[in-house]
């Protein structure tokens, strides 16, 4: 039985998703520290600003919607298209603690009612977590309910992020050892998460593709991932390249996923381009990678309608909405 969302929660799902298919395909770019690594040293401001723009720009034209950051993402959502839904990053880039027990902490100054009052659909908010880490995974749970909290008073949808790592700095995530055990976290941590509140699951590929090229093997764990979680779940790129990550989206959405919320693998080679290569990148490769996997979604996901409903009409609703 699907569960009943306030107007503003279902609008924002509904303004962030693929017109009448409800399913999701949303390109990423809230990218802050990574992004200014990306980027010559000497590069300003101004210029982070301008690059991000051309990006968002052109690839709002198709996504059913964007994730961007309030640092750099101000003057690109101010400049995207208005087809496309808007989320805006609610937490600070990184993290603090040491490598094997990671903190996450909000952007001071920035909070769910002005990301509201600036026009956005939907919040995102992410965390490194491990379901094994103790007290700091309930502090998280604990920070992550709290979040929800403070969105739904502003009846903004919470797409939240949990990124795995290794609790063993001799085997990191990108190791064997890692590998081994990655699907049992990333379900784990599904089926703990989608219990909290939030609205959406933006979920890693539950295997590392590295170590295990088995589709069938794949297709499995995003199954098992489905029916752990509690709310839809989206798949992330994680930094892929294009090529890996679009069979990945489509077993995803295949087995259960309600689309893809991806960034890197659709346009990080047209960062380092000049201003003339990149416009031409932009439309004529990453906007292609883009209707691809946009076509992938809305013939294969599930529609998170599946989960929701909207709200009943009545004659005097206003008057006991919060």
């Amino acid at each position: 039985m699907p569960k009943t969302l306030t107007p503003g929660r279902y609008r924002g799902l509904k303004t962030t998703s693929l017109g009448d298919a409800d399913v999701f395909g949303i390109i990423a770019f809230d990218q802050r520290g990574s992004y200014r690594k990306m980027m010559p040293a000497a590069a300003s401001y101004e210029q982070l600003v301008q690059v991000k723009s051309e990006i968002i720009g052109a690839l709002s034209i198709d996504a059913s919607a964007i994730l961007t950051d309030p640092i750099y993402g101000l003057g690109p959502a101010m400049r995207m298209s208005p087809r496309a839904g808007l989320l805006l990053a609610l937490e600070k880039s990184g993290y603090s603690g040491d490598s094997s027990y990671r903190k996450t902490e909000l952007i001071p100054g920035w909070t769910p009612e002005k990301i509201r009052k600036a026009g956005a659909s939907a919040v995102k908010f992410m965390v490194y977590y491990h379901p094994d880490s103790g007290d700091l995974a309930e502090e998280l749970e604990a920070l992550i309910c709290q979040v929800r909290r403070d969105c739904h008073a502003w009846d903004l949808p919470v797409f939240l992020e949990p990124m795995s790592y290794s609790l063993d700095p001799a085997a990191p995530k990108d190791s064997a050892d890692f590998a081994e055990g990655r699907a049992e976290v990333v379900i784990e941590t599904a089926r703990r998460l989608s219990r909290t509140g939030v609205d959406v699951l933006k979920m890693e590929f539950p295997l590392d593709i590295q170590f295990n090229r088995d589709h069938e093997a794949w297709r499995s764990a995003c199954q098992r991932l489905s029916d752990a979680s509690a709310v839809p779940w989206v798949l992330l790129s994680a930094g892929v390249d294009f090529e890996q990550f679009k069979p990945q989206a489509r077993v995803a959405c295949e087995s259960g996923a309600s689309g893809f919320l991806a960034g890197r693998a659709i346009w990080k080679e047209a960062v380092s381009m000049s201003r003339t290569d990149r416009a031409d990148f932009l439309r004529d490769v990453a906007r292609d990678r883009l209707r691809q996997l946009l076509a992938i979604a809305a013939a294969n996901a599930r529609p998170w309608t599946d989960f929701y409903s909207a709200p009943e009409s009545s004659e005097n609703w206003y008057e006991s909405y919060a």
